[in-house]
């Protein structure tokens, strides 16, 4: 009886210590060297809650910015600080985005690309006039919602005999 509840014990032990083990989230910030720090210093903030995929990502980044020209430097840093600013959910949505344009017919990708480019190329105050605004309503749930009734003329309403 003493033996089986040893067992009992030491393999509930053994299940606990397993399930408590930290999961292996990839480096710490504390461990990356300087030019892995200097190169990916946006994300510092958010680096420990990364997941080890993501991680290795953005190592491999900060890899290649080195060799990178000064102004894509600074683009992947502007990128970079604009990722951290969002929420996980923000981020998930992004994802997703970015999953579905690989799902997108090579011809029409190429056509996205194009006005992507189109786009860029725009000033910021008529980037501006894409924003979409807040209580927008997409098309397609438009044509499903009933229009508001116009109310009656005044004229139109009649009072009861008994006022």
């Amino acid at each position: 009886m003493r033996a089986l509840l040893a067992a009992i014990l030491l393999s509930a032990l053994a299940a606990t210590s397993v399930v408590a083990a930290p999961k292996d989230r990839g480096p710490q910030w504390a461990s990356l060297n300087g030019d892995q720090q200097q190169a990916l210093a946006p994300l510092s903030g958010e680096w420990d809650k990364l997941s080890k995929p993501h991680k290795t990502k953005w190592l491999g980044i900060a890899k290649r910015y080195p060799a990178m020209k000064s102004e894509e430097q600074k683009r992947v840093q502007t990128r970079m600080q604009k990722w951290a600013k969002l929420t996980a959910q923000e981020r998930d949505q992004a994802r997703e985005q970015y999953r579905s344009i690989g799902k997108v017919a090579p011809n029409r990708r190429e056509e996205l690309r194009r006005y992507w480019a189109q786009y860029q190329a725009l000033p910021p105050h008529e980037k501006r006039m894409f924003d979409v605004p807040p209580s927008y309503v997409p098309p397609a749930e438009r044509r499903h919602r009933v229009a508001p009734t116009k109310p009656k003329p005044h004229s139109q309403y009649v009072l009861p005999a008994s006022l």
